[in-house]
């Protein structure tokens, strides 16, 4: 994840999980805990597919939305959440599922 300044600047970029081959438990407090720590203005999450297929899974569609909401109810908007692997990366910003976070 990535840490932002009000000018999305990166302030710092903590790991937050680091899951197993299969998959990672995810609590939203712990992503957001450095970004209240730093008085971050927004931040960017991203992560891993280890099989190479960077197409995001149901998952991490439900994942987006809970970051969303929780972004918006900490007043911390979540500018993307990527999908990344050796193949490519997918953004959920530009498949327009970051609809109706806050300071969108």
């Amino acid at each position: 994840m990535a840490n932002l300044t009000v000018r999305y600047e990166v302030l710092s970029t903590p790991l937050i999980y680091q899951g197993t081959l299969t998959g990672a438990t995810v609590r939203m407090a712990e992503i957001f805990r450095p970004a209240i720590i730093e008085n971050a203005a927004a931040i960017a999450v991203a992560h891993n597919h280890p099989s190479g297929d960077p197409e995001p899974s149901d998952f991490d569609y439900r994942m987006t939305s809970e970051l969303v909401e929780a972004g918006r109810l900490l007043q911390i908007p979540v500018m993307d959440h990527l999908v990344v692997s050796h193949r490519g990366f997918v953004s959920m910003a530009e498949r327009g599922r970051l609809v109706g976070r806050s300071g969108s």
